[in-house]
């Protein structure tokens, strides 16, 4: 019997009974080993309702109570960081390494989070008037929606929850139902570290819970992750609901390699970012920008480097790439390699052809590499979000930047060269939000904010860090005048002894 995987509400797992539940896959062997129970309009209620109970309390509760909590949660996680990761790797199918660094940089945001006494203080001008004083508060939203992607199921919802419980907000989670236990692990941690009944649920669905807290009016904000299309359509749709909402999309990330750039490192960075997590991240490399002569030189040692990499189980500490996520996920994946090669470009290496240390029944694609790739093809144009990298040629660095900016994502991208200057005008002129410098994924570390441009984002604000913080809170201004001061009539006390210890 196969283990079932429910919401978790009010502080506790839910005991009701679902009406439709969906299949949790191992990717690696291609077997079920879970059932999701998916949400309703009842569900959503429920889970809302719940946290619409506790903001009241948790508003109020003091920030050094509130830094506690998270302190003892951040303890927790690390504790029990090896099972998240693995439930990560048993779930979505990444390499053990890769998992670890999910929960690595998922613990340093709850460290950031901890530092909510610091991050939410506010402004004050004295005297901005004659006797006036201006003052602003950061105040809590109330009820907060995190959508969160099958790719990251440790990382990504950490990157929102710990800053939005931290500003005093309540939290409904919607992780993946692809990969839900991480999320469900997440949610028992923070209870055993105090965090009050209420303050964070977990409500697994498909689009039917994501509607409901899309349209839920007692939701006040919505943080998203996941394609552009799904991006722009839970912007408009929340937005037409009054509420906040940032939404992060999908990308095409550029990685361009300079004629004086190190060729074996940017060949190793290519495989790294091109492969990692089977390219299965909003970050990973999809295409490298040969920037004339080195497009043949860079081609064959990226090829050299693909011809050692071994894809397995991601279990077994040998393996350095995975499965892609479902079997549906992997013949999409594949119909792009099929378009590729129906479009002229040079398939270089098919990962159709891969030896696999797995279960045969597992997802596999392994590694391809296209080279010769134009700009109209569906293998540039699209997001494949899969172990797919297509070279594009560029006869100089003017070219090249042209290329990058003329693409509607704008998420991520590197440069790869021993020049400070050409460097220097690379980071200046790229229409894109975050960029490498000799580094392939260039995500910010907690104390910055993550987040694209055009199409990579929609709505104003970035995730996690300074941003994450503004973004789950409002901002007061309150301008205040005081009666001055007035003699004190004749046996009356005067105020400022009034009060204990001032005597």
């Amino acid at each position: 019997m196969t283990r079932r995987v429910s919401h978790w509400i009010d502080g506790k797992p839910w005991a009701g009974v679902a009406t439709r539940s969906g299949e949790v896959f191992d990717p690696a062997t291609g077997r079920v080993r879970a059932h999701v129970d998916l949400a309703g309009p009842a569900e959503v209620d429920e889970a809302v309702a719940a946290a619409a109970r506790a903001f009241p309390a948790w508003r109020d509760t003091a920030l050094s109570a509130r830094t506690r909590i998270l302190f003892a949660f951040r303890q927790l996680l690390d504790a029990r960081k090896d099972e998240l990761a693995a439930l990560v790797t048993a779930e979505h199918g990444k390499v053990a390494a890769d998992a670890a660094g999910e929960v690595r940089r998922a613990l340093e945001n709850v460290e950031y989070a901890c530092g909510a006494g610091q991050l939410l203080k506010g402004g004050f001008s004295e005297n901005a008037s004659t006797g006036v004083d201006v003052y602003s508060i950061a105040q809590p939203l109330g009820v907060v929606g995190v959508i969160s992607p099958f790719n990251f199921p440790a990382m990504v919802p950490l990157w929102f929850v710990p800053n939005a419980i931290a500003c005093g907000n309540t939290v409904v989670l919607k992780p993946s139902e692809k990969d839900p236990s991480a999320a469900i692990l997440v949610a028992e941690l923070f209870a055993a570290a105090g965090l009050p009944d209420g303050v964070l649920n977990v409500l697994h669905g498909d689009r039917d819970a994501v509607d409901g807290l899309l349209a839920h009016r007692d939701v006040k904000a919505i943080s998203f992750v996941g394609s552009t299309p799904v991006a722009r359509y839970v912007y408009e749709t929340g937005t037409r609901h009054g509420k906040r909402v940032q939404a992060l999309g999908g990308a095409k990330n550029h990685m361009v390699v300079l004629p004086d750039a190190d060729l074996d490192q940017a060949a190793d960075a290519a495989v790294s970012a091109g492969f990692g997590s089977a390219g299965e991240r909003c970050m990973a490399v999809s295409v490298v920008v040969a920037v004339d002569p080195v497009g043949d030189e860079l081609v064959a040692r990226i090829a050299d480097r693909i011809a050692g990499l071994r894809v397995g189980d991601g279990r077994s500490p040998d393996s350095e790439m995975g499965p892609l996520v479902t079997a549906a996920h992997r013949e999409r994946v594949e119909s792009y390699v099929v378009a590729g090669v129906a479009a002229g470009a040079r398939l270089v290496v098919d990962g159709r052809d891969v030896t696999v240390d797995g279960a045969a029944g597992g997802f596999w694609l392994g590694p391809t590499l296209f080279d010769r790739v134009e700009p109209d093809m569906s293998i540039y144009t699209d997001e494949i979000f899969g172990p797919v990298l297509s070279v594009v040629r560029r006869p100089s660095l003017d070219a090249a930047l042209e290329l990058v900016n003329a693409n509607p994502y704008g998420n991520g991208t590197a440069v790869f060269t021993g020049d400070g200057g050409a460097a220097r005008r690379f980071q200046h002129e790229v229409e894109v939000g975050m960029v490498g410098v000799n580094v392939p994924i260039p995500v910010p570390v907690a104390y910055y904010s993550f987040g694209g441009w055009k199409d990579s984002l929609f709505g104003d604000s970035h995730a996690y860090g300074p941003e994450g913080f503004h973004f789950f809170t409002r901002t007061k201004v309150v301008t205040a005048r005081w009666p001055a001061e007035r003699a004190a009539r004749p046996g009356s006390a005067r105020p400022d002894l009034a009060f204990p210890g001032t005597g």
